[in-house]
């Protein structure tokens, strides 16, 4: 939502870089990064694959400037059109970053947690992020885990952390800006995303989808912004449901309509909210059959 702006550091200890966050589908990486920028920025939902593009957060301390980069989870399966895409969104993010946090879930490392640490660059420092410490009745609980996962690779550090709770993130900011390099800021201090505000309303429509109609459509949806004004301090959206199939319409309207009024209004209060202003949203539902399987429509949709 603000444009890069070279900053000159009041100490010439300054650290700033870029840090991927990465991890299979469902560990955490969205509530992450939403934790660390201390701002809700990239969608969250139960359902795995929520996050389909890649989303900046900056935080911005007394001493350094962390360029956070929410990817997707990598696909293992299901390989469409989407899926590569987003896959392919992953692997450039991690040439392009000075520290990658690897984030698993405490107690399992499973094979596609294997198949994630295996594309890692070795020249790029790896801090271990270790999720959903919170489910543990003792933290002593997670120790053989650690050092099981001491043997797997060479991590720059291994960090235990709530996401949920915000346990262990102190310490794991504190362990990243040890491994970027010393450099003045890229984005001014109060800045938390370079995503623009159209991008994030698509998004936040994106997550009520998700939340309530994850189980129906789990992943046969997608959002496009098709007019976006602002007004002073209004902004008016106009915004368009893409499904897959036409039975899918009326599921997401919903009986008299009800479920797309509640998905426009929930939506629209998180984009009220974050942009500190008010939002006249307007939503409807169109069908693009096979979408999802198309570069050519993933590129309308803003996918890379």
């Amino acid at each position: 939502m603000t444009t890069p702006e070279p900053n000159t550091p009041e100490r010439s200890d300054f650290r700033t870089g870029f840090i991927a966050i990465v991890g299979r589908p469902n560990v955490g990486k969205s509530t992450l990064l939403n934790r660390l920028v201390g701002q809700k920025i990239s969608i969250v939902s139960r359902k795995a694959q929520t996050t389909r593009h890649r989303i900046t957060g900056i935080l911005t301390t007394e001493d350094a400037q962390f360029v956070f980069v929410d990817t997707p989870g990598f696909q293992t399966r299901h390989l469409n059109a989407l899926n590569r895409m987003m896959n392919r969104s992953v692997v450039q993010s991690l040439k392009e970053v000075d520290v990658i946090l690897f984030v698993i879930e405490c107690g399992r490392f499973s094979d596609e947690d294997r198949e994630v640490m295996n594309l890692l660059p070795e020249g790029v420092p790896v801090v271990l992020v270790i999720n959903k410490i919170d489910r543990l009745k003792e933290k002593t609980e997670a120790l053989p885990f650690i050092a099981q996962m001491q043997t797997e690779r060479e991590f720059a550090a291994l960090v235990p952390v709530s996401a949920q709770k915000g346990a262990g993130e102190a310490v794991l900011q504190q362990a990243i800006r040890a491994l970027l390099p010393e450099g003045a800021p890229m984005y001014e201090s109060d800045a938390i995303t370079d995503r623009s505000e159209r991008f994030l309303a698509g998004e936040f429509i994106r997550e009520k989808l998700f939340r309530q109609l994850g189980d129906e459509l789990p992943y046969g949806m997608a959002v496009e912004i098709e007019k976006f004004e602002q007004d002073g301090a209004l902004r008016r959206i106009h915004a368009a449901i893409i499904v897959d199939r036409p039975a899918h319409k009326g599921i997401v309207i919903g009986e008299g309509g009800q479920r797309l009024k509640e998905i426009a209004t929930e939506a629209r209060a998180e984009m009220e909210k974050l942009f500190d202003g008010k939002v006249f949203l307007e939503v409807w539902v169109k069908v693009k059959s096979g979408w999802s399987d198309d570069e050519r429509a993933l590129r309308s949709l803003g996918y890379e």
